[in-house]
């Protein structure tokens, strides 16, 4: 087993100015998701449509909006609804940490439903265009999680090569959670969606694509992440995690066959 690398969270410090690895990550989601996108509105089935460069910077803007409000009042509404009830005026403390990707997923959704409504777009059309584009994203948060120590796995067998021992999570040896999410619903998921978008494909198909595919390698992954200690395992011992990817999956598959045969609008 592995002894968990003590990273200094700060990459670079000058004067009172602190910049965090965690930042960084986030500029590099945010870096990759610009030029993955750019190379995406060059495909013929998105620029013959008139997409363009400008509109991927214009959907960076309201997608970042979508995850931080959303990611929030989805950790609020789906982990600690009581809790935040009784201290409403702790919501907005986003510093002391709680965001939920089930619900910044939604704040995205909703963002790009306003994006489409203002731009004239079809609402799948935007979301087929963006949609490969984000495990990258999620793949930087995931090294982000990493170098800070947070989501330590759940306990695994001391023969385990790459099981690691966590600072404050006891002297037992546990998954690496947040590096298995890194290869999944990052790396794999990005190679799958990058190349099934290639070609042309009915409307709304890649969304339904990434819905089934995040839902599946995230409903994985969760068996080797740790619960959060104030839910632990719900209903037939699955996570809330895996418990919110079950419709996911369900409006993936939906959305997918759906699409067969419906071309985006020109």
């Amino acid at each position: 087993m592995l002894a968990y690398p003590q990273f200094d969270p700060v990459a670079l410090q000058v004067g009172p100015l602190a910049i965090h690895w965690y930042g960084l990550t986030y500029l590099v989601a945010f870096g990759l998701f610009l030029w993955l996108g750019a190379r995406r509105v060059q495909l013929v089935q998105f620029a013959s449509r008139n997409w363009a460069r400008r509109d991927i910077e214009d959907l960076l803007f309201y997608g970042v909006l979508g995850v931080v409000l959303g990611g929030r009042i989805g950790y609020v509404l789906f982990y600690k609804p009581g809790y935040y009830a009784a201290h409403p005026m702790e919501i907005v403390a986003v510093w002391k940490g709680g965001m939920s990707f089930h619900g910044g997923m939604l704040g995205v959704f909703a963002a790009m439903a306003l994006f489409a409504r203002t731009r004239g777009r079809q609402f799948l059309d935007v979301t087929d265009l963006i949609a490969p584009c984000v495990p990258t994203g999620l793949a930087s948060g995931r090294i982000g999680n990493f170098i800070n120590g947070e989501l330590p796995g759940r306990l695994a067998d001391p023969s385990l090569p790459w099981g690691m021992v966590y600072p404050n999570a006891g002297p037992l040896p546990r998954h690496p959670s947040s590096l298995y999410q890194f290869l999944l619903e990052g790396l794999l998921l990005f190679v799958v969606l990058w190349f099934y978008s290639k070609k042309p494909r009915g409307l709304g198909q890649v969304s339904g694509a990434f819905l089934f595919g995040y839902g599946v390698l995230r409903f994985t992954a969760e068996y080797f992440r740790e619960p959060d200690d104030f839910l632990g395992l719900l209903a037939l011992g699955l996570s809330m995690g895996q418990w919110l990817c079950v419709p996911m999956i369900l409006a993936g598959i939906a959305m997918w066959l759906w699409g067969r045969g419906r071309a985006p609008r020109g």
